[in-house]
């Protein structure tokens, strides 16, 4: 994986370090990753950018690594939208960087269930930190 690439502002991708997608794996049993790529793919059942993850009905239990660039506030109110007005998804749980000074934030994060990660998370394959702090935000309709 190149690196440098990773963590200049050419990409928007960071993909999921494997342990701590587990560690939630353990916890929530994931059906679906919607936003992958055939090689980062952490579910059986997965959507790519070519199958357009925001486009698509999200079902069953949901984990989301979105791209972080400026689509994020859409990925995040797809996530909110898919337990709690569409209601097709069980739960959705979004690894997200903590901008708490977003609109989508504050539109939707405040109102799921929201874990700041201790730290810095390593994303990938890489041996360094990312530059920005993590946070896990579930979406669960308890009706369902």
């Amino acid at each position: 994986m190149n690196t440098e690439l990773m963590f200049s502002s050419a990409t928007d991708l960071w993909a999921t370090p494997q342990a701590f997608f587990d560690s939630q794996n353990v916890i929530h049993r994931f059906d679906l990753d919607v936003c992958a790529t055939v090689d980062n793919a952490k579910c059986t059942k997965f959507y790519t950018v070519v199958d357009d993850g925001l486009s698509q009905k999200w079902t069953g239990v949901i984990w989301m690594n979105p791209p972080y660039g400026r689509e994020i506030g859409k990925w995040v109110r797809k996530a909110f939208e898919s337990v709690f007005v569409d209601k097709t998804a069980d739960k959705v749980v979004c690894l997200l960087p903590a901008r708490t000074d977003t609109k989508w934030f504050h539109e939707f994060c405040t109102r799921g269930e929201i874990e700041f990660i201790k730290g810095r998370l390593k994303f990938g394959d890489s041996k360094n930190s990312a530059p920005f702090p993590s946070m896990v935000v579930v979406f669960e309709n308890s009706e369902s």
